[in-house]
Formats: C-alpha cells, sequence, structure tokens
C-alpha cells in the first residue's frame, strides 16, 4: 500500500450554528483517521454521533471548521472528482432509463458516448442488471434500484467511495444480497471506502476496520480490526464463529456511550 492515504481526516472539528439558542452545536471534535488504498472502514455510533457529517466533509460538500481533510494527499476544499457519495436513496432520475442514469456522471466528465456506454454495460453487467438497462426506475424494485446507484457510483472511476447507509431502507434478504454485490465488486475494482451503517454484522461482514465514535460532539473511541478472511465473500464472512465476538464488543462499546448520554 502507497505511504500516501487514499483519505485522511486531520484533527477534524465541525460546529454549526443554533440558530434558536445562539451560539454554536459541535457536531464533531478533534476526529483524526486514515483509510489506506483499497481497504474498507465501517463508521458505527448513536444517531446524531457526527457520522453523516464525517463524509459530508471527506466529500468537500460541507467545509471543515477546523483541521483538514487530504485525499490522495490533496486538500479537500470542494467537492472533487476523486471521491463518489452513495446514499440510502439511489436518487436515480426518473426521466432517464437505468444505463442513462450510469452514464450521467460520465456525461459531466466529458467522456464519449461509446466509452460511458461500454462502461455502463460493463458496471451494470456486475451489479445483474444487463436485462434491464432500457428500464426506467419506477420499474424496478428497490434493491434492484440500489444496485444501479452503485454501478453510477463505480461509473465515474472515484478514487474513494463514502457509502452513507446505502442498504438501511432495504429488506433483509435483499441487503444481504447487495452486500455480497458490493463485497466482491470492491474486491475486484480495489475500490478504498468509508461506511456507515447501523448493522453491526454488515459492518463486521463488509469491513479491514470498523471505527466506534463516541455521543456528540463525535470522536472516535475505538479502532477494530476484523480479523476474518474473506472479504470478498460477506455472506461466508457473515458464518464465520468471530463474528458473535466482535458484536458483543461493538455492542459494549455502544451501550457505554448511551448510558453516558
Amino acid at each position: 500500500m502507497p505511504d500516501t492515504p487514499r483519505i485522511e481526516f486531520r484533527n477534524v472539528t465541525k460546529r454549526f450554528a443554533n440558530h434558536r439558542q445562539g451560539g454554536h452545536v459541535v457536531a464533531v471534535e478533534g476526529v483524526s483517521l486514515s483509510i489506506a488504498d483499497g481497504e474498507i472502514v465501517s463508521l458505527i455510533g448513536p444517531s446524531g454521533c457526527g457520522k453523516s457529517t464525517l463524509l459530508n466533509m471527506g466529500s468537500g460538500l460541507d467545509p471543515v471548521s477546523s483541521g483538514e481533510v487530504h485525499v490522495d494527499g490533496e486538500l479537500v476544499t470542494k467537492p472533487n472528482r476523486h471521491v463518489a457519495f452513495m446514499l440510502q436513496k439511489d436518487l436515480l432520475l426518473p426521466w432517464r432509463t437505468i444505463i442513462e442514469n450510469v452514464e450521467f456522471g460520465q456525461e459531466i466528465q466529458g467522456l464519449s458516448r461509446r466509452e460511458r456506454r461500454q462502461r455502463a454495460l460493463d458496471l451494470l453487467g456486475k451489479c445483474h442488471l444487463t436485462d434491464f438497462i432500457d428500464h426506467y426506475p419506477h420499474q424496478l424494485s428497490g434493491g434492484m434500484r440500489q444496485r444501479a446507484a452503485l454501478a453510477r457510483t463505480l461509473a465515474v472511476d472515484p478514487t474513494v467511495l463514502l457509502m452513507d447507509e446505502p442498504f438501511s431502507a432495504l429488506d433483509a434478504q435483499t441487503k444481504m444480497v447487495l452486500q455480497q454485490d458490493l463485497g466482491r465488486t470492491l474486491a475486484e475494482t480495489g475500490k478504498t471506502a468509508l461506511f456507515i451503517t447501523h448493522d453491526l454484522v454488515e459492518a463486521i461482514a463488509l469491513s479491514d476496520r470498523i471505527l466506534v465514535m463516541s455521543q456528540r460532539p463525535g470522536r472516535i473511541i475505538e479502532e477494530i480490526e476484523v480479523d476474518i478472511e474473506d472479504r470478498d465473500n460477506p455472506m461466508k464472512r457473515r458464518q464465520h464463529p468471530k463474528v458473535a465476538t466482535y458484536v458483543v464488543r461493538l455492542m459494549q462499546l455502544l451501550q457505554i456511550e448511551q448510558a453516558a448520554a
């Protein structure tokens, strides 16, 4: 792995103005973390602890109050093409077909029609959507729409994927299928990802490391390395005997934070 992290937060703090009571609310305070090339890191913590705020700052959508964020060694001051964001909602454009949605970011980048069409076809094939490329979003199930959103995210060839609970709205069975697709795809492409989830088993199944955050103001209180093989096969990972041990430890940390609230 290269010495320069793919994404790095250096003593980052974020404050928001409190318009009702005056002053500021500190959402995130003094967070430092780095993610190496090809690594998948999950971020868990109590609701409102600043997980999404960290992703917004990492993407350049929200400026830091203090500290710095770097992607590939470059200071993040605005949105940039190195980073792609995948959210809970697929946000597919309803007036475009699935393949046109996947091509959309490439159009903005200025890729030729032939190049973006071929890349979109390849990714939709990997996401098991080849037979649905000319369908519109309303004609697809929620799981299929999230597959299309993943293909669209990967189509712009980002260095870093920021993923904010992308499977939280899906049923348990569909979620496990998409976790499997994501694990395999990230392994094949070698992408780096920072993944927010409230599903502890999901975090274990997908990640190299799990970072646990405190109550607001959010800080990193523990880092857990997931010492289970087959990261490219989340379904197999779920069945490993160590999963229960990791879940117990994560629950203990979250319960401690809940009690401190």
